[in-house]
């Protein structure tokens, strides 16, 4: 049976589609703004003051209803999309400087020669390195439209001597899959970053590859990753729930309850599944891991997470911007609503939860954490006892490692030497360290 998907966040929506206000309530606002760009004593602009109504109206509402202009509109939506157009590297600023961190293999700067460790020094005719620049200055630079040349002067070795560099931008793909092989001869491991447009493709790849090298065992790690794409986290269960189970379902005041259910084809219907929660594992992270915590087809193992359990529809206005607008709450196959407690208009606390929780011990002990009766569900098959109302509750809880950041290392992090140093090895030792090091494999 096939998906009845779910495309919430990809939908294209026109305002004119709902209910206007009432015509009192317009004329009400038409009123005012033609009262303060009119009669007020300094000039005004009025879409800083149009924009700031609607992010004033949406802050009333939940922590998740947001307005985006039009330059943040594609900030934001870029790395969903699977794809933007630029030179295709990823970069860290030093001090000053831009550090080429990684070249997207197969990408426009790869291609002419461009190196991890180059410093560009000047993008075009315009020197970004030594001076007061913004990243997101550097940013627009170096981006523009498929088929356009852009100029970048590095220095590579410590050299004085510039290297000049003429790129044909062109599309960059934005992996949502950051690591898949194999931990040993029979387990293999997936770390999904983001839940995109291509989320999808590149887990049923993925999986194939490990099946063809003995995996019967699988780890996905979800850690981390804020969520995105309902549909891509329906993709996602799909391969490793039984035919017709239910996914998750969504339902609002205006929305009418629309379920997800797996298909036939699944990839990892059988077999050990165990998935890494924490924190910051959000949304669509929470759809897979309740699903498959809902099911008992696998072990949920971390922390609590984070606790989003609201979905928006994008609401494009005519300049580009765009409002994302909570529509409906999503809820597991058990009926568990995962979000967390909000107070409207308090989106700041909301979003300071963790350190609540790091103050309230649970992050460090499973007993500091409280649910109440009301909250209380039973997995489908092994009728187990799991909570709703506030993220997903490992079934195995793992404290928060707080060796990992010591004041030192944070220090060391905050100064950006660690990556530095780094920096510098590569460029005393590049051609040993790939010849010792043919592959990520034999580096591990």
């Amino acid at each position: 049976m096939k998906h009845k998907l779910i495309f919430l966040l990809l939908s294209v929506v026109s305002l004119s589609a709902f209910a206007q206000p009432s015509n009192q309530d317009g004329r009400k606002l038409s009123m005012a703004l033609y009262a303060i760009s009119s009669l007020y004593v300094d000039s005004v602009n009025n879409t800083k003051l149009v924009e700031d109504a609607i992010r004033g109206m949406l802050d009333k509402l939940d922590p998740h209803s947001t307005y985006t202009d039009v330059e943040e509109t594609k900030e934001l939506t870029a790395p969903l999309q699977g794809n933007f157009d630029g030179i295709g590297i990823q970069f860290n600023m030093l001090t000053d400087t831009l550090y080429v961190i990684q070249v997207i293999p197969g990408g426009p700067s790869e291609k002419v020669g461009l190196m991890a460790g180059d410093r560009i020094i000047m993008v075009n005719d315009t020197v970004i390195s030594g001076v007061d620049m913004k990243t997101s200055d550097i940013m627009s630079r170096l981006k523009g439209p498929k088929g356009s040349q852009v100029s970048v002067k590095v220095m590579r070795n410590n050299k004085p001597e510039l290297i000049e560099f003429k790129i044909i931008r062109d599309k960059i793909p934005i992996h949502s899959l950051d690591a898949a092989f194999m931990v040993d001869k029979e387990t293999g491991y997936l770390k999904l970053n983001r839940f995109a447009a291509t989320t999808g493709d590149e887990i049923k790849d993925a999986l194939a590859t490990l099946k063809k090298q003995g995996m019967k065992n699988l780890i996905l790690d979800l850690q981390g990753n804020g969520g995105g794409y309902l549909n891509a986290a329906i993709e996602l269960a799909d391969e490793f729930l039984g035919n017709n189970e239910l996914i998750v379902y969504t339902e609002g005041r205006e929305q009418p309850r629309e379920d997800a259910n797996a298909s036939s084809k699944g990839q990892f219907e059988q077999g050990k599944l165990i998935v890494l929660v924490d924190e910051g594992s959000a949304s669509a992270s929470e759809i897979v891991s309740g699903a498959i915590q809902d099911w008992d087809r696998g072990v949920i193992v971390g922390r609590r997470t984070f606790g989003k359990g609201l979905v928006q529809k994008p609401l494009p206005l005519p300049d580009g911007s765009l409002i994302r607008l909570t529509v409906a709450r999503y809820y597991t196959p058990t009926g568990r609503s995962i979000q967390k407690p909000y107070v409207k208009g308090d989106s700041e606390d909301y979003m300071m939860d963790f350190n609540e929780r790091f103050k309230h011990g649970e992050m460090m002990n499973q007993d500091s954490i409280k649910f109440a009766d009301s909250l209380r569900y039973e997995t489908l098959k092994n009728k187990r006892i799991v909570y709703g109302g506030g993220g997903i509750m490992p079934d195995v809880f793992i404290p928060l490692d707080t060796t990992l950041f010591t004041n030192y290392h944070r220090n060391l992090l905050a100064q950006g030497l660690i990556n530095r140093e780094a920096m510098n090895v590569m460029d005393r030792s590049r051609n040993e360290l790939k010849a010792a090091y043919k592959t990520s494999e034999a580096f591990a």
